[in-house]
């Protein structure tokens, strides 16, 4: 074991997989010579070379396309969109090339292209760099969505995303890149330097895709979430002082609705929480699958907390973004119903 944040369990997974196999490659803005914005593939370009650790032109349309052809022609392509906020241009390729490449061609062919990407707020990038998109992909037939909440699971989910044949959608929390929250998880995370690692093997091993995962045990509440807010529900369960069983997703697309059920069959209530906005989000989706499998086990109402309706602040982030005393707010909500 080795103590990892985040971003260096997401490059040790790179190494750990471009050591093992050939055919995969890594592309994308500025990943090569400076090692990526957040320095998530520091180093690959000098042990790898050039051929397979590829500094793209700024074109997100043309680095997916790209990455499509790659995987078609029996290449295994990993590429970054550097920030989230960014995958729009080349939305299309991903749901009219990608997604449907299997389906179309009776399954004569297929690409299996894994696209990081970090998303989400608490960096103070404002509305064009703290956007949650990841609702939007769980949409699209065909593709796989995936979103870790701590470094062991980054590393190992990222393994079985590159080796899975399927495309997959990999988004990376940045809140959370360098450690979990030192002290109050509302405010920003300034001290990154501080923050604690967790332990993450350094050699290869595998976290299975569609599985979510019990954080804490509980037997009052079940929260249901994934990502930066797995750490801020946990300190709003402490806050609060419930016994609540929440649970990381960490798969949103296909969704491990098994895990999810069976543990608000048990508790009685349930709390969804997640950074992108309410309207259509994931946890509209996860709130329905709830519903319809656990109705008559429910004692109150699902909760829902997410962020705002509106585009993502930069001057009131911290208004925005679901913080603790947001969820702490709802739990004893859900809690006070009888």
């Amino acid at each position: 074991m080795a103590q990892m944040n985040m971003i260096e369990a997401i490059r040790s997974a790179l190494d750990v997989v471009m050591d093992k196999d050939p055919s995969i490659v890594v592309l994308g803005e500025d990943i090569g010579y400076f090692g990526g914005v957040f320095r998530c593939t520091d180093g690959l370009q000098d042990k790898y070379g050039e051929q397979r650790v590829i500094d793209a032109p700024i074109s997100e349309g043309g680095i997916i396309a790209t990455a499509i052809g790659m995987g078609v022609n029996g290449l295994r392509p990993v590429a970054e969109i550097q920030f989230a906020d960014y995958i729009y241009p080349g939305f299309d390729q991903i749901v009219s090339e990608l997604g449907r490449l299997r389906h179309r061609s009776g399954g004569d062919f297929f690409s299996p292209v894994t696209i990081r990407t970090p998303c989400g707020g608490g960096i103070r990038g404002g509305q064009t760099h703290s956007q949650s998109p990841e609702a939007i992909f769980t949409h699209i037939s065909g593709i796989k969505t995936v979103m870790p909440s701590n470094p062991y699971d980054a590393k190992g989910l990222l393994i079985s995303a590159i080796e899975s044949d399927d495309p997959i959608i990999f988004f990376e929390p940045k809140r959370i890149y360098n450690g979990p929250f030192d002290g109050d998880p509302d405010k920003p995370a300034v001290s990154w330097a501080s923050h604690p690692k967790g332990e993450v093997p350094e050699g290869y091993y595998t976290v299975p895709l569609g599985s979510a995962e019990i954080v804490e045990q509980g037997n009052e509440l079940t929260i249901i979430t994934y990502g930066t807010l797995v750490h801020v529900a946990q300190a709003a369960a402490a806050l609060v002082s419930v016994d609540a069983e929440i649970i990381d997703v960490r798969t949103l697309a296909p969704l491990d609705t098994t895990t999810l059920t069976d543990s608000v069959k048990k508790t009685g209530r349930c709390l969804v929480a997640h950074e992108a906005t309410r309207y259509s989000g994931l946890g509209a989706e996860l709130s329905a699958t709830v519903q319809e499998e656990c109705f008559y086990h429910l004692e109150a109402p699902i909760e829902r907390v997410a962020g705002w309706d509106t585009p993502y602040p930069h001057a009131f982030e911290w208004q925005y973004f679901p913080g603790q005393k947001r969820i702490a707010a709802a739990i004893r909500k859900v809690m006070g119903a009888q």
